[in-house]
């Protein structure tokens, strides 16, 4: 395990004393306590408190990172756990994370991929299927092979789904997941120029695509890149913008004849490159650097896999004739098609909830869960609980808001089920690793607030090599050993 390298945990240590950090005050700030970050799954496992003698039958649906740290976290705080995970994908806790890397080469497939069944913790039941039907009324729900399952508390952590549906060119692959094994996926984007990171089949034909984009350019070939974010609600938002860094650098790695012979935009559908000003003005500075463009209100409709354009609906508003009944000018919405040839695309799809939950009694008019979003709590069943990317929560798809959030999950709901008050509080923490190059990271940390809340005390737009190391090194380590033991 890359962690135990006595080499790598003195150059982290190294790197943490040139900032002015001592390794106690680390791992303090990543919330570790002692040698947490570097134990083996079997120290992990043995690592357990129990804290609470009450008894409830609770299922989790889903059981990829949000729902097996949380059965596991509940597993360790209960001394009569009842705990049932509904997850159909036996690689559902893969580290995701790890797909950008992947993208640029950095990362093989087998690097991201783990066994559900190596991290369901001693004592949970698995059923291996979907939740396809839900009663809140009658405390039950339904999976795909008709067997009704029956809670006292329901855990949503399902997780989202790729729709591509919404792009013209890719609809026949429908919804697709993180972990799918679609065969589909490859056939489609295979040989396209044309792939995404999202799925992680398809984040290695993203590699196999810039590596022929790199040879070309290196030949002498203009060629034309080209990054996408959707219109809807995205998990790790960065992402698109993390890949677009990681060509750049790849290809000023091959030769600077070979980046400037590529041509790179990325075409947002907002108007914001960032949601938090002070990470955004060092985005666009980093950007203005590296001669990487980029396009407003641009939102991906339509891929032309055979000729090799990206097809944008770019929308703008424009004052239109003043209303003297309300004082103001009218606003018009303007929009037109946008044809783009492209060499190298990378999609971020749309993204949506399962049709089944979204769409459910439990969902919303918008497809997610609708939870209280400081107490984690849904809005109409006070038995249901969500987290994660399904729940709807703002800025709340990252795998390090889940690390905040399934804490305050299983607090609260053992709270409930003791009759007591709920008080602990998720704030919106966030945190967006924004890799800005082979051996940078910028450490993005922000909340509701909408302003930076660094861990440690160093400017938190800086791009830095120690982020790079807890990046590239220790969050997998510490997703797999620590959050997954229901420790971290």
């Amino acid at each position: 395990m890359i962690m135990h390298d006595k080499n790598l945990i003195d150059e982290f240590e190294n790197e943490l004393k040139k900032n002015g950090i001592s390794r106690r005050d680390a791992l303090k700030l990543l919330g570790l306590s002692g040698a947490g970050l570097f134990l083996s799954p079997n120290e992990a496992e043995a690592s357990k408190l129990y804290a609470s003698d009450v008894k409830a039958k609770i299922v989790i649906v889903g059981g990829g990172l949000a729902g097996i740290s949380t059965a596991a976290r509940l597993t360790n705080a209960l001394s009569s756990p009842d705990i049932t995970v509904i997850e159909p994908n036996p690689n559902s806790v893969s580290y995701q994370p790890g797909n950008t890397f992947i993208g640029a080469g950095l990362y093989k497939k087998e690097d991201v991929m783990y066994k559900l069944k190596d991290f369901v913790p001693t004592g949970v039941k698995l059923i291996e299927d979907k939740a396809v039907e839900f009663n809140p009324e009658n405390n039950t729900l339904k999976v795909s092979k008709g067997d009704t399952i029956s809670y006292d508390f329901l855990i949503v952590a399902a997780g989202l789904t790729l729709d591509f549906s919404k792009i013209k060119g890719l609809e026949e692959l429908g919804d697709v997941y993180t972990q799918d094994e679609k065969e589909k996926v490859v056939q489609m984007f295979k040989g396209t120029g044309a792939s995404t990171i999202y799925n992680t089949n398809a984040a290695a034909i993203t590699w196999e695509n810039m590596q022929k984009s790199i040879e070309e350019a290196k030949s002498g070939k203009k060629l034309n890149a080209v990054f996408s974010h959707p219109d809807t609600a995205i998990k790790c938002g960065g992402a698109p913008k993390k890949i677009m860094y990681l060509m750049d650098a790849r290809l000023n790695e091959a030769s600077k004849q070979a980046r400037e012979n590529v041509d790179m935009t990325f075409y947002p559908n907002g108007t914001k490159m960032f949601g938090v000003k002070a990470y955004e003005d060092a985005i666009k500075e980093q950007y203005k650097v590296r001669n990487m463009k980029y396009k407003y209100a641009h939102n991906l409709v339509e891929v032309k896999l055979k000729e090799k354009v990206a097809v944008f609906n770019h929308h703008w508003e424009e004052k239109g004739a003043y209303d003297p009944d309300i004082e103001d000018y009218n606003i018009l919405k303007k929009s037109e098609l946008v044809e783009v040839p492209y060499d190298f695309l990378h999609i971020a799809p749309p993204m949506k909830a399962a049709p089944e939950i979204g769409s459910s009694p439990i969902g919303s008019a918008k497809g997610w869960v609708p939870v209280k979003k400081d107490i984690l709590q849904h809005v109409k069943y006070e038995n249901i609980f969500s987290l994660g990317d399904i729940a709807a929560i703002p800025l709340g798809k990252t795998g390090g808001s889940v690390r905040k959030q399934y804490k305050v999950l299983v607090e609260n709901l053992i709270s409930l089920m003791e009759g007591k008050e709920m008080k602990a509080k998720y704030g919106g923490y966030t945190v967006c690793p924004i890799i800005t190059g082979i051996g940078t990271v910028m450490l993005a940390e922000f909340d509701w607030t909408m302003k930076p809340t660094p861990s440690f005390p160093l400017d938190p737009t800086k791009e830095r090599y120690i982020w790079w190391i807890l990046k590239m090194y220790i969050l997998k380590p510490m997703t797999q050993y620590g959050m997954l033991s229901g420790r971290v």
